[in-house]
């Protein structure tokens, strides 16, 4: 019965050739370092799957975001779990983005005919510096206020366009609940909308040229 679905499966969707373009494909003898790429693609997924989660009990409006977290950590049922994992797997992840952007600049997997890969990389990473910028906002506390107030004095400091840049992150002159509502769309919304994109673009690249192999002494 299982065979039959299956089978009835592949000639409508083309699964086995899904499996074998995709995960089939031969790739160079590699190390560790080639997997920072499959360990980002992970903590994006956590990232995404807590994140939902804690949609579900956050409230963006500043007489309510603060105590909504508290709830989250002390209220909700193994909340203080799925918060620890999406604070610190987005700090995990700004680190493991760095590191393959090192480890591919270092071994010059960035040249021909790889150029749109290292591009779409680059776009992910200032994505990721993006949502933990924005996520920081959220809780709401002193430190978040604070430290946002800095961050969008320093977009501020850009030449011609910095007074712009910094009233459009707030939404006016000083941070307000237009600056959370603002920042809570785009950590949900704009950003991961980029990210998703731009990962299905770079994961196309991936398998259509392949990744690069470790250089050797003649290289």
């Amino acid at each position: 019965m299982t065979e039959k679905v299956l089978s009835w499966l592949d000639e409508r969707l083309g699964l086995t050739t899904i499996y074998s373009v995709v995960l089939d494909r031969k790739v160079p003898k590699v190390n560790w370092w080639y997997t920072l790429g499959s360990a980002t693609l992970f903590l994006l997924i956590m990232q995404i799957l807590t994140g939902i989660f804690l949609t579900v009990y956050y409230v963006p409006s500043p007489d309510h975001a603060y105590d909504s977290v508290q709830y989250i950590m002390t209220g909700v049922s193994f909340g203080w779990l799925i918060r620890g994992i999406h604070h610190w797997g987005a700090s995990l992840m700004v680190v493991f983005v760095v590191l393959h952007m090192l480890r591919t600049f270092y071994l010059g997997a960035y040249k021909y005919p790889r150029e749109l890969t290292w591009f779409t990389g680059v776009i992910l990473l200032l994505a990721t510096l993006g949502m933990g910028f924005t996520g920081y906002l959220l809780p709401w506390n002193q430190r978040a206020y604070w430290a946002t107030t800095v961050g969008t004095s320093i977009a501020g400091t850009v030449p011609v366009i910095g007074p712009l840049i910094m009233r459009v992150l707030r939404g006016g002159t000083d941070l307000s609940a237009v600056t959370l509502a603002r920042f809570f769309a785009m950590h949900i919304w704009g950003l991961p909308a980029i990210i998703l994109a731009v990962v299905g673009i770079h994961l196309y690249l991936v398998v259509r040229i392949g990744i690069s192999s470790v250089p050797t002494e003649e290289d």
